[in-house]
């Protein structure tokens, strides 16, 4: 069955039925329905490659992230194809795992398929691969790297604010003796909250400890080992904030392996409020940035940009927020 079938058998012009498919332009209800029970009743599905090829603008966007299995990444990545599916998108996903082959691996399909514009939610893509995109004119919007420019847009996190915040409510607890496991040092964002941390600090005239700051990998056992360097240490902190969710994951672990009692020993402290930090033990309180509004901040300046509907080169900032649960307590000394 084909569209001329459908509009046969719904009494309407092919043209109706496909803006009905595609949300194209208003439709009265009583005739949307004739055109869903034809739809319904022949089982007609529209090629949307086919309708792609055949028209002078693409509607699929690229998503580019780093890592499908951190945690971090599946809600923004629901968020935004939610986003494109109501408003008649295709989304293709390039999955980098940080490897530089991969990420070129991933900017060619995005050309190859002639996409409108890529979202890269990842700050560690090569500049050149970036140029090639933006010599073809896509819109492209980034996470972390930058100002936005004539064909940019940049998505901010503030992460200063939920790390003072952070600080702030260890003070409070009489912390002063304060480590931070980083992320790796070729990550863009890890360096960012590193830094963040590391002025934080400052502002509240807390000297940072020899030894108090060591690099993990943003996973549980990079968390672990980090954890197991700092508690060797003869002089231990009271309090550790972590880079992200899954290193503060590992730092618990390391804690309890280790006899330490969290919080009452050493309180901990994530970085995201991914699902899993409020079903650990105990729960983590952590900063939180919301990756729906990452994805709704992505998917509307692409959108804006290929429709004409806003200004390209846009710069929005996310806010983070602390979220307070059970494994920060009073300072142990």
């Amino acid at each position: 069955m084909n569209i001329k079938g459908v509009a046969k058998l719904a009494g309407v012009s092919t043209a109706t039925v496909s803006r009905v498919l595609n949300k194209t332009a208003p439709v009265d209800a009583r005739t949307e329905r004739r055109v869903r029970n034809a739809i319904e009743r022949t089982g007609y599905f529209p090629n949307t490659h086919a309708r792609m090829l055949g028209s002078a603008k693409s509607q699929t966007y690229g998503l580019i992230i780093s890592d499908i299995a951190n945690p971090f990444f599946p809600e923004l990545v629901k968020s935004f194809e939610h986003l494109a599916v109501d408003h008649n998108h295709e989304v293709l996903i390039g999955n980098t795992d940080y490897h530089p082959e991969r990420m070129e691996q991933c900017v060619r399909r995005m050309l190859e398929h002639k996409v409108a514009g890529v979202a890269i939610m990842t700050s560690e893509m090569d500049s050149k691969l970036v140029l090639m995109l933006s010599k073809r004119q896509i819109p492209i919007v980034f996470l972390d790297t930058g100002k936005a420019g004539s064909l940019t847009s940049n998505i901010s996190i503030d992460y200063q604010h939920g790390i003072d915040l952070a600080i702030d409510h260890l003070v409070s607890l009489k912390h002063r003796s304060i480590a931070f496991i980083q992320g790796p040092v070729n990550f863009k964002s890890a360096m960012i909250r590193r830094d963040a941390f590391i002025s934080s600090l400052k502002r509240d005239g807390i000297k940072i400890g020899e030894d108090f700051i060591r690099t993990g990998n943003h996973s549980i056992d990079g968390g672990r080992r980090a954890m197991d360097e700092l508690l060797a240490l003869e002089n231990r902190p009271t309090a550790v904030m972590c880079s992200n969710d899954l290193t503060a994951i590992g730092v618990l672990i390391a804690a309890h392996i280790a006899g330490f009692r969290v919080p009452e020993d050493i309180s901990v402290i994530g970085f995201d409020d991914i699902e899993l930090s409020s079903l650990v033990h105990p729960p983590l309180t952590t900063i939180r940035v919301s990756r729906t509004e990452i994805a709704t901040r992505a998917f509307s300046a692409l959108y804006g940009a290929t429709n004409r509907t806003a200004s390209r080169g846009t710069n929005h900032t996310i806010p983070t927020d602390l979220i307070i649960r059970q494994s920060t307590g009073p300072s142990s000394r």
